[in-house]
């Protein structure tokens, strides 16, 4: 059995993309064949706006309109800890990228690979996960199906030997 991972995904307030994408990966890995391949999971935010908070309600009806109804979070603000915590950190777009990088400078240890989920696009582009927040439900939808096929397309890289059902 291949060596489990732990995942923390990052956005800005913790409501919205960081906790569709944790929603989304919980989801398909606490299913075979990746059940017991992820072994912490995690999302936060850079800013401290929402520590405390549950997800946007928008999230959590997009959540639930693709069958994701067990899904519980508190927001949280990213911790220097993390970056010896997680073997991955996902930011969702560049500026929470930045914002990563450079409080990973203060970090005195780290294991973390970190970088954008979007590098998971499987376009041969990295792509960004935009912020919903002040548009429809439209962009949750968008969200939601990124992360699902970021997510995919991670598990097939990071365990070439397990197959997707």
């Amino acid at each position: 059995m291949p060596e489990p991972v732990s995942v923390l995904f990052v956005c800005l307030g913790n409501i919205c993309r960081s906790t569709m994408a944790e929603g989304v990966f919980q989801s398909i890995t606490s299913k075979p064949p990746y059940a017991g391949l992820v072994n912490r999971l995690d999302s936060c935010g850079t800013a401290g706006y929402h520590v405390g908070d549950d997800p946007d309600d928008r999230t959590m009806s997009t959540l639930a309109k693709h069958g994701i109804t067990d899904y519980e979070h508190s927001g949280r603000k990213v911790s220097i800890k993390d970056f010896d915590t997680f073997d991955y950190i996902f930011a969702m777009d560049r500026n929470n990228l930045r914002d990563l990088e450079r409080l990973r400078g203060s970090a005195k240890h780290t294991r973390a690979q970190v970088m954008l989920f979007g590098e998971y696009a499987g376009t041969g582009k990295a792509e960004i996960v935009n912020d919903p927040w002040y548009g429809g439900i439209d962009g949750f939808e968008t969200a939601y199906e990124q992360c699902v096929r970021f997510t995919r397309n991670f598990l097939k890289e990071v365990f070439p030997d397990v197959k997707a059902q």
